[in-house]
C-alpha cells in the first residue's frame, strides 16, 4: 500500500486486502488452525506437519512452549506435535496464532518510524488484554480461559493490520490522529478517511477468517453479559488506561470498582492481582521474543505506585492514632510476659499473651505461629489471630524444600525477618507467587520460635487488611514480643 486513494473502500475492501495482501501468511495459518480443530484424530500430527516448513515459527512456537508460562515439566519439548500432546490442541492454536501475528505485523520494516511505534503501543495493549481476560476467568476451565486469552488479543486485530500495512495513508492518519483530543473525533476522522471503523474491520477479519464466536460476540455485543464477553470488555478498559504514558490513578480505580462489582470479587484482591498481570505479561512478550512491546508495557513497581501514595498517608494518619490507644495494650501484655518468665506457665498461654500484645499492642491485622512438622520439611500454622484466620489455617502451609526460602531464613539463620515489600525484585526471589498472594503487600514480618535453643517455627504478623506498612518501631516491639516469649517457652521446659 504505497498510495494514498482518492476514494475510501469500506469493510470489505480493507478485510480482503488485508486477508489477501498484507497479512496472507497470518491469514493462512489461521485456516489451517480451523481446519485442524474440527479433524480431532489427525490434528496433533498434522499441526506439526504445518508449521515444520517454517523454521522461525517453529522455534517461536519452542521457545514459548518451553518458557516458564507453559512449561509444564522438566522435559524439554522439541516438537511442536509434542506441544500438542502435553499443552492441548487449543492452548497451541493460539500459541501459533499469537506467534504468526507478531511475525506478521512487527516484521515489516517498511514502517515510519511513528507509525512503527503506534502500532508497538497496539500490541502491548493488546497482550496485557489478553493475560488480564485470562486472569479474570481463573475459576472457569482452561479452554475458556485460552477462549478469552485469544479474543482479547486480536480485538484490536483490524486496527493493528491497518498500520502494519505500511504506506502514505498510514502516516498522513497518524499525523492527524496526533492532533485531535477527542476520541469521538479520531473515531469520526478513521471513517471518513477508510470508509469503516476499526472495530467494523476487526470484526470482518473475524469473521472471514474464522476466529471464533467468543472474540466475535466481544465486538458485535461488547456489554453483553456473559463472563467471557464481560472479561474482554472489562480487560481492554484496563489495559487501555496501564499502557498510558501518563497513568490516571482515579480512572484505574473506578475501572477496578467496576470490575470487581461485575465479576462479583474483592476490589482489594482484583486490584492485586492486576498488578501481578503486569509481571506476567512482560514473561510472555520476552517468551515470544518480543521485547519491543516491554517498552510500552507498565510494571508493577509502576502499577503499585498508582494508587500507593494517597494510600500511605491515610494509614500514616491511622497509624498514629492506633499506635497511641495501644501503648497501654502493649505494655500490659509484656509486663505479663515477664511474670512468665520466672515461673513455668503453659505454652498455649504464652504464645497467646505475645500474639494479643502483636495484635493489639503493636498494631497488625494478624499474627500466628507456624511450627515446623514432625518430618520437618514444613511448617504449619498452629495459632493464628486477627483476620481471615480460617483462610490462613487452611492454605498457608509452607514448604521448607525450597532452597532460597525467606521462611526457611528464618529458621536456619535464626534472624528477625522484615520483609517491607513482597513484590520487589530482592523479596520475590524469595518468596513464591502463591504465598505471595496470601500475605500483605505491604509487608509482613518473621520472627524465630526458639525453645531451649531449639528453632521449633516462626512467629508472623502482617497488616493485610488496613494495607498499613511497618515502620523500625513496629518492628523492634513484634521483636522484642518474639524473644520475650522465647525465654518463657524455654522457662517452661525446663
Amino acid at each position: 500500500m504505497n498510495t494514498v486513494t482518492g476514494k475510501t473502500k469500506g469493510t470489505e475492501y480493507w478485510t480482503q486486502r488485508i486477508s489477501e495482501q498484507e497479512m496472507p501468511a497470518l491469514c493462512s495459518t489461521v485456516g489451517t488452525l480451523e481446519k485442524l480443530a474440527r479433524d480431532d484424530k489427525s490434528s496433533l500430527s498434522i499441526l506439526g506437519r504445518s508449521v515444520m516448513h517454517d523454521n522461525a515459527l517453529t522455534a517461536r512456537i519452542l521457545r514459548v512452549v518451553n518458557s516458564a508460562i507453559y512449561s509444564k515439566g522438566n522435559t524439554q519439548i522439541t516438537t511442536v506435535s509434542r506441544a500438542a500432546v502435553i499443552l492441548g490442541f487449543d492452548c497451541l492454536r493460539n500459541i501459533c496464532i499469537t506467534a504468526k501475528l507478531l511475525s506478521s505485523l512487527l516484521e515489516n520494516k517498511n514502517l515510519s518510524p511513528k507509525v512503527y511505534e503506534r502500532l508497538l503501543k497496539l500490541m502491548a495493549q493488546a497482550f496485557q488484554a489478553a493475560v488480564l481476560a485470562k486472569m479474570m476467568l481463573y475459576e472457569h476451565d482452561e479452554e475458556v480461559q485460552e477462549q478469552v486469552f485469544i479474543a482479547a488479543l486480536l480485538h484490536h486485530l483490524g486496527e493493528s493490520a491497518f498500520w502494519s500495512s505500511g504506506g502514505e495513508l498510514t502516516e498522513q492518519l497518524d499525523a492527524e490522529l496526533n492532533k485531535l483530543i477527542h476520541v469521538k473525533d479520531q473515531h469520526a476522522l478513521i471513517r471518513k478517511r477508510l470508509g469503516t471503523t476499526f472495530s467494523q474491520l476487526s470484526l470482518g477479519i473475524a469473521k472471514n477468517w474464522g476466529l471464533g464466536e467468543v472474540l466475535i460476540k466481544s465486538l458485535t455485543n461488547p456489554l453483553e453479559k456473559t463472563p467471557e464477553t464481560q472479561s474482554i470488555f472489562i480487560a481492554n478498559q484496563l489495559s487501555e488506561v496501564l499502557t498510558q504514558t501518563e497513568q490516571d490513578p482515579e480512572r484505574f480505580e473506578a475501572l477496578i470498582a467496576q470490575a470487581s462489582e461485575m465479576l462479583g470479587v474483592d476490589a482489594k484482591k482484583f486490584r492485586k492481582k492486576v498488578i501481578r498481570c503486569a509481571s506476567a505479561t512482560h514473561k510472555l512478550v520476552d517468551a515470544y521474543d518480543a521485547k519491543a512491546l516491554g517498552n510500552y508495557l507498565p510494571t508493577e513497581d509502576s502499577l503499585k505506585r498508582i494508587t500507593e501514595s494517597e494510600e500511605d498517608e491515610k494509614a500514616q494518619e491511622a497509624d498514629k492514632l492506633v499506635r497511641q490507644n495501644d501503648a497501654s495494650i502493649e505494655l500490659k501484655k509484656l509486663k505479663q510476659l515477664t511474670r512468665f518468665t520466672v515461673a513455668k506457665t503453659d505454652f498455649n498461654l504464652i504464645i497467646t499473651t505475645a500474639l494479643e500484645g502483636i495484635l493489639d499492642g503493636v498494631g497488625v491485622d494478624r499474627c500466628g505461629i507456624w511450627l515446623v512438622s514432625p518430618c520437618r520439611k514444613k511448617l504449619q500454622p498452629r495459632i493464628v489471630l486477627g483476620d481471615d484466620v480460617e483462610t490462613m489455617k487452611r492454605e498457608f502451609s509452607v514448604s521448607l524444600t525450597e532452597l532460597n526460602n525467606v521462611f526457611k531464613q528464618c529458621l536456619v539463620k535464626r534472624e528477625n525477618i522484615w520483609v517491607n515489600d513482597p513484590n520487589s525484585k530482592t523479596w520475590r526471589a524469595k518468596l513464591g507467587d502463591y504465598h505471595r498472594e496470601l500475605v500483605s503487600p505491604k509487608g509482613f514480618v518473621l520472627c524465630p520460635l526458639v525453645v531451649s535453643d531449639k528453632v521449633i517455627g516462626v512467629y508472623y504478623a502482617d497488616r493485610v487488611t488496613t494495607l498499613r506498612k511497618f515502620d523500625d518501631e513496629s518492628f523492634d516491639s513484634i521483636s522484642h514480643f518474639a524473644q520475650l516469649a522465647n525465654v518463657c517457652l524455654s522457662v517452661s521446659t525446663r
